[in-house]
């Protein structure tokens, strides 16, 4: 009896070893979470100080600093790229943008913003259906497609490969490459996609959160300035998975902001953006996109 429950024992342990690996295998397949190029310190000086001005002179007009929730719309245009007819070829049904629509609004809940969908358009294309983040795929798709302006989220699915899940652009962007701005996601990052644990649609309300203004919780590691938001406890690095209790920064307040939507966890494990974090997405859109 004691040997067969050593051997129990000994079964278990190795299916755990197993589940840990796969675990890992999953998160090494698709480990580029982002791909947003982030604004360098100097530049991100200057966008804080212009925000600062920007908010002074309203302020001094007597202008509201603060949106009401629920009452800024963001017109949504998905562009659908892919190879073919099929979802296994990129094309991504209308009940999927649909169920991407509805992840986006349950996350963004207690935020300004509401998301609803303007426009679908679908482009065969295998140059820009496996495009990368500054190439000329990119240009082009976005030259040919992006509709709107500045107050409207284009928002591309495609197939980058090499694990990468997506980027986005910062409203700071806007001003002087109009075209390129938006966010695009790998196509099965969508609900009810095949990209596991990137599956539930919260690739693209990361990418919104960049395209609102937030930078990555871990931006700027230990460091007093770290994410510009006062709020969200400081990060060493990137989580992944959804390591419960992690304190990367044991010098400064608080666990890590885990499950924060601008970190790397798996979609299940992130839940949240913080009051401050909502106030600067409402304070740069009124800046850049209102």
């Amino acid at each position: 009896m004691k040997f067969q429950n050593l051997r129990r024992a000994a079964a278990m342990a190795a299916l755990l070893v197993m589940s840990v690996a796969a675990a890992q295998d999953s998160d090494q397949a698709l480990s580029k979470r982002c791909m947003t190029v982030m604004p360098t310190l100097a530049e991100r000086e200057t966008i804080d100080r212009n925000l600062q001005s920007f908010l002074a002179s309203r302020a001094a007009r007597g202008a509201s600093l603060n949106s009401a929730v629920g009452s800024i719309s963001v017109p949504v245009y998905f562009h659908v790229i892919n190879i073919g007819n099929t979802l296994a070829q990129g094309n991504v049904p209308d009940s999927q943008l649909a169920d991407q629509i509805a992840v986006l609004n349950a996350a963004y809940a207690g935020t300004p913003f509401v998301y609803t969908l303007a426009a679908t358009d679908r482009t065969n294309n295998a140059d820009w259906y496996t495009m990368s983040p500054g190439s000329a795929e990119e240009k082009a798709a976005k030259k040919a497609l992006h509709k709107g302006g500045a107050e409207s989220l284009n928002l591309y699915t495609a197939n980058p490969g090499g694990g990468l899940l997506g980027w986005a652009t910062f409203p700071s962007s806007y001003a002087t490459q109009p075209k390129m701005d938006g966010v695009v996601v790998l196509y099965t990052s969508l609900p009810g996609g095949s990209a596991v644990p990137y599956d539930e649609g919260d690739t693209a309300t990361h990418e919104i959160g960049h395209w609102q203004g937030l930078y990555h919780t871990f931006q700027g590691s230990c460091t007093a300035q770290n994410d510009g938001v006062s709020d969200t406890p400081a990060e060493r690095s990137a989580a992944y998975g959804c390591p419960v209790d992690r304190d990367s920064c044991p010098g400064k307040a608080g666990l890590d902001p885990i499950t924060n939507f601008m970190d790397y966890v798996d979609d299940y494990c992130m839940t949240e953006f913080t009051p401050d974090q909502t106030t600067r997405m409402d304070q740069m859109y009124q800046q850049y996109r209102g």
